[in-house]
C-alpha cells in the first residue's frame, strides 16, 4: 500500500536498560514520510479482543498517523480509501508487538483499526492533524465487502465502531 512503511529502529543496550529513538524527521523525511505532528495520543486496552476502528479523517482534516505498540500486541489493520490508487478497497494486516521496536506509518486516506491481542495492550500515536469531531469517520469493522480476517471474535467494540458506515467510505 503506497505511502504504509513499517519504521524499524535498533535498541541499545547495557547494563541501564535499552534506548531507542522513537522519532527521527530527518530519517523520515529521507522516505517521504509526513513529519507534522500536531497531537500524540496513547491508548491502553484492556481485554484481548477488543476492536478499535477503522477510523479516519476527511479533508481538510485528513491525517497521517505513526504509531507503535508499547505493552502487549494488536492486529492491526489498514484498509484503502484513496480512490485513485491500485489498493483501493485492499485491506492489510500485521501485528504489531512491544516485544518488536518498530513503528507503522499509515498515510492521509487510508483507513485504520486494530484488534488486542493480548489484555493490556497499549499504543502511542503521533498524528499529523488535530481531531475534528465533523470530519471524523468509521467503515464498519465486519464489512462483507471488505472481508477482514480478525483474528478473535469480539470481546469489547463502540458503539461507534460497531455502528459504523459500510463500503465505500463516505465523504
Amino acid at each position: 500500500m503506497r505511502g504504509a512503511f513499517l519504521l524499524r529502529s535498533e535498541p541499545q543496550s547495557d547494563e541501564r536498560g535499552v534506548f531507542w529513538r522513537l522519532f527521527d524527521e530527518d530519517g523520515l523525511q529521507d522516505v517521504d514520510i509526513e513529519t507534522k505532528i500536531s497531537q500524540v495520543s496513547s491508548v491502553v486496552n484492556s481485554r484481548r479482543g477488543t476492536i478499535r476502528g477503522l477510523h479516519y479523517q476527511v479533508e481538510p482534516h485528513a491525517e497521517a498517523k505513526t504509531l507503535w505498540c508499547w505493552s502487549g500486541s494488536v492486529y492491526d489493520v489498514l484498509v484503502d480509501i484513496r480512490p485513485h490508487e491500485p489498493t483501493y478497497g485492499q485491506w492489510f494486516a500485521m501485528e504489531l508487538t512491544a516485544a518488536e521496536h518498530v513503528a507503522l506509518h499509515i498515510p492521509r486516506g487510508v483507513a485504520h483499526g486494530y484488534q488486542t491481542l493480548e489484555d493490556g495492550s497499549s499504543l502511542t500515536y503521533l498524528i499529523s492533524s488535530p481531531f475534528d469531531a465533523d470530519s471524523s469517520r468509521s467503515l464498519r469493522w465486519d464489512d462483507p465487502h471488505l472481508g477482514i480476517e480478525w483474528p478473535f471474535e469480539v470481546s469489547i467494540i463502540s458503539e461507534r465502531d460497531r455502528s459504523a458506515a459500510p463500503w465505500p467510505p463516505g465523504p
